[in-house]
């Protein structure tokens, strides 16, 4: 199971853990209520497993976090963010295919 290679992180240690990473990050904005986002866990503990080392996977729990999905802009869950050198690279919101995820961090 990938979950091991999925840090969360929360208002405290995002800076530190994804705006300071030295590796790209792919960062998943979600909830514990959201449908979707249930959905789409499965498809970020792949990613973190195959990208292991080259990007790190964290998820920030909106509902904990709210100062950080709020600096970010998050109106709707799932949104997954990559980030790099700590700016904002590439986004998406929603449940989406795991080849457009993929195509973020190609």
């Amino acid at each position: 199971m990938a979950t091991e290679l999925v840090h969360f992180v929360n208002d405290q240690t995002f800076n530190e853990v994804v705006l300071k990473s030295p590796i790209p990050v792919l960062v998943d904005f979600w909830a514990p209520w959201c449908g979707p986002c249930k959905a789409i866990a499965p498809l970020i503990d792949k990613i973190a497993e195959e990208n292991d080392g080259k990007v790190l996977v964290c998820k920030v729990n909106v509902d904990e976090s709210a100062e950080t999905a709020a600096k970010y802009g998050i109106r709707g869950i799932p949104t997954i963010i990559l980030f790099k050198n700590g700016s904002v690279i590439n986004q998406v919101t929603g449940a989406v295919p795991k080849s457009q995820l993929d195509a973020m961090i190609a």
